[in-house]
């Protein structure tokens, strides 16, 4: 293989060396599981001390029970030998610190919007989620924390409300900000509360904005400052360097384990955002951590950017709440939130969003009829899609659309919420051997 040839992600698997990884979406991924926020830090230096030989820097995620690793390709033009020999050594690495793979455990959401007009449903949603754009139909997280956006083309219009729409949070100073840009980007206001405001792209796509309030502190407490509540409390710290982004990595694991609390670790070229997950800001001990990191950074000499933080997750409206959530907890392999009242489904690897679900009146049959314009993209692992679609179907689902199997299948809730289950492994091949075809 010579420098510049590049690798299917088939050809990727297959290579020898790479059994603890999973071609997904954009990239590469695996997952190593650990007994605390400090064992997967030790894996986070490790990382950081590796050459990067012209590749990009990998994407870590630290949890308190894993470390998740990507190897990027944003525009998909296949893999390098380069990114061979980066999963190589991260696969050896954490064999030394004694860390064992879970290749089940990746996977990668995005949201799907049809749209009658692309280029102007890509302008609100740009501005209201303040994403970039990546290609010519697709939006991204510029912190590649948040599931990104796929537009496709509508072919009629339908016209009733979504059952599935978007919340997302900013700063509070940008949320408004981001609330002006998409009225002026042919947005509507559909709903003006004063904690939050729905607004809706040209085809009546929705999404909530929080919080219109100013109400995304910790208080006044300065030693708590770098820090905004959205959903979840959240701080991010730019850095220069991968060495002393894993040192804040490293610091931060010791006063998680300490404190006994979860936290969410994402290093990125830029920087490090440090985060609760979804409310559990909320538990009692957490401003004595949020204390102790703050110092911590700053003793680094590092100073907080919060104007780059974001909250995204999915609502859906259901008439039958159980049977509706029992099937998207199967289908995304999610657990359900615990808390009395709250309909709540997480990813209990806390990697992709949380999903919640709100009553829907059982007289709007119209509106359930309608198939949706929003729907949700999930790419696992090559190996585990069967037995996410058994268990989808054992949880009450049905496969509406597999014409395009391996690449994806489409299924549907009890109610007609679709997701597609994808695949990414074999992709390329199916494109070549269809291209003959047709020569």
């Amino acid at each position: 293989m010579g420098d510049n040839d590049r690798l299917t992600a088939r050809q990727f698997q297959q290579a020898g060396g790479l059994e603890d990884w999973r071609v997904l979406r954009f990239g590469a991924s695996a997952w190593f599981g650990t007994r605390s926020h400090t064992e997967g830090a030790a894996l986070v230096r490790r990382i950081a001390e590796l050459p990067v030989d012209g590749g990009s820097a990998p994407e870590i995620d630290l949890r308190a029970h894993g470390v998740h690793v990507r190897l990027c390709t944003d525009g998909y033009p296949g893999f390098t030998r380069a990114d061979l020999a980066a999963a190589r050594a991260i696969s050896v690495a954490a064999r030394d610190l004694g860390l064992a793979a879970d290749p089940s455990v990746p996977q990668v959401m995005q949201l799907a919007i049809d749209t009658l007009d692309r280029a102007s449903a890509m302008a609100f949603w740009r501005s209201v989620m303040r994403y970039e754009q990546l290609g010519d139909d697709v939006l991204m997280d510029p912190m590649r924390r948040d599931p990104r956006f796929w537009f496709q083309q509508q072919d009629l219009p339908r016209p009733l409300r979504n059952r599935i729409h978007v919340d997302v949070a900013h700063p509070h100073r940008l949320a408004l900000r981001a609330v002006e840009m998409a009225r002026a980007a042919g947005g509507r206001t559909a709903y003006a509360g004063e904690y939050y405001g729905t607004l809706a792209d040209t085809d009546g796509n929705e999404v909530d904005v929080i919080p219109l309030v100013p109400e995304d502190t910790l208080g006044d407490d300065p030693d708590t400052a770098d820090w905004r509540v959205l959903f979840g409390g959240m701080t991010f710290y730019p850095v220069d360097s991968r060495a002393g982004a894993a040192d804040l990595a490293v610091a931060v694991a010791a006063l998680a384990d300490d404190a006994g609390l979860p936290l969410l670790v994402d290093l990125r070229a830029d920087g490090v955002t440090i985060d609760t997950g979804k409310d559990q800001w909320e538990e009692e001990r957490f401003p004595v951590l949020a204390r102790r990191v703050q110092s911590a950074a700053r003793n680094q000499g590092l100073t907080a950017d919060t104007d780059r933080l974001r909250f995204v997750q999915f609502g859906i409206d259901a008439v039958d709440i159980p049977a509706v959530r029992d099937f998207w907890k199967a289908v995304l392999g999610y657990e359900y939130d615990p808390r009395p009242g709250v309909t709540d489904i997480y990813d209990p690897h806390r990697l992709n969003p949380p999903i919640f679900f709100q009553q829907m009146p059982a007289t709007e049959e119209a509106r359930r009829r309608q198939r949706n314009r929003l729907h949700i993209d999930v790419y696992v692992p090559d190996d585990q899609a069967q037995a996410r679609i058994d268990a989808a179907v054992a949880a009450g689902g049905r496969i509406v659309y597999d014409d395009e199997a391996p690449e994806w299948w489409t299924l549907a809730d009890a109610e007609g919420n679709e997701v597609d289950i994808a695949v990414m492994v074999g992709r390329e091949e199916l494109w070549v051997a269809a291209r003959s075809n047709a020569d």
